[in-house]
């Protein structure tokens, strides 16, 4: 690996969260950060292609057993890195330990203060969700924040635990209509991310509300599917 390459990789690094000084390590620089223990190996492998090796596959949307990927150019390893960053920053049980820090010690005698109680856990949620799906709705890519909802997969009462309320991938990040709709139960998904519509939703209903037969869920992990499972089982809309 030449200086140039090795200078381009660390500023990629520290640009996308991994803050900490890279590692050299089997022909490349291994990215470490101080907020999460996972790791990102990248490897120059020509004038501008990379491999991209992260310690858990879905850091980097691979369906490679090994989390590999292979990039061209600058800016998809930037892609890479800030997803690879945003995935492990929101890995299951992080935003519930954070949550139990910050509730630690916060009196839940009264219905109101379990109200706030659950707030926190709410903005807590909202605000890894923005960060797992990089600020853009899941579905159609729409990337105004404020516009954005954070949807509970299997829903807040439904959940046995917190681990389960707070866990990322029992989310989704959708625009407002997406999100009346999936919350209502009138449509759902399956596992491969594709639509799927009640019954009950009729077509012309469909079409005024601007369903789309390909609406899709990119970059589904494994730890969605539990929750998908549950959503299409108890919250579409179908008959008994």
């Amino acid at each position: 690996m030449n200086l140039i390459d090795r200078l381009r990789i660390e500023k990629a690094a520290t640009d996308c969260g991994f803050e900490m000084t890279p590692v050299e390590r089997e022909g490349g620089l291994e990215l470490r950060s101080a907020r999460f223990p996972e790791t990102v190996l990248v490897r120059p492998g020509g004038a501008t292609t990379f491999t991209v090796a992260a310690s858990a596959p879905f850091l980097a949307n691979s369906v490679d057993a090994g989390g590999l990927v292979t990039v061209e150019g600058f800016a998809a390893l930037y892609d890479v890195l800030r997803t690879a960053a945003s995935h492990a920053r929101t890995m299951p049980n992080r935003v519930a330990d954070a949550f139990r820090r910050e509730t630690d010690g916060m009196p839940r005698s009264t219905e109101a203060e379990r109200v706030v109680v659950q707030r926190v856990g709410q903005n807590l949620f909202r605000a890894a969700l923005l960060d797992y799906w990089q600020g853009r709705c899941c579905v159609t890519g729409l990337d105004i924040p404020e516009l954005l909802r954070a949807s509970h997969i299997k829903p807040w009462a439904a959940c046995d635990s917190d681990n389960e309320r707070l866990d990322v991938f029992n989310g989704l990040l959708l625009a407002p209509h997406i999100d009346a709709l999936f919350d209502g139960g009138w449509i759902s998904f399956s596992d491969d991310g594709l639509v799927l519509t009640s019954e009950f939703l009729p077509p012309d209903a469909a079409a005024r509300l601007g369903v789309r037969t390909d609406w899709t869920v990119g970059c589904l992990q494994p730890g969605h599917m539990q929750y998908l499972a549950f959503h299409r089982q108890h919250e579409l809309r179908r008959s008994p």
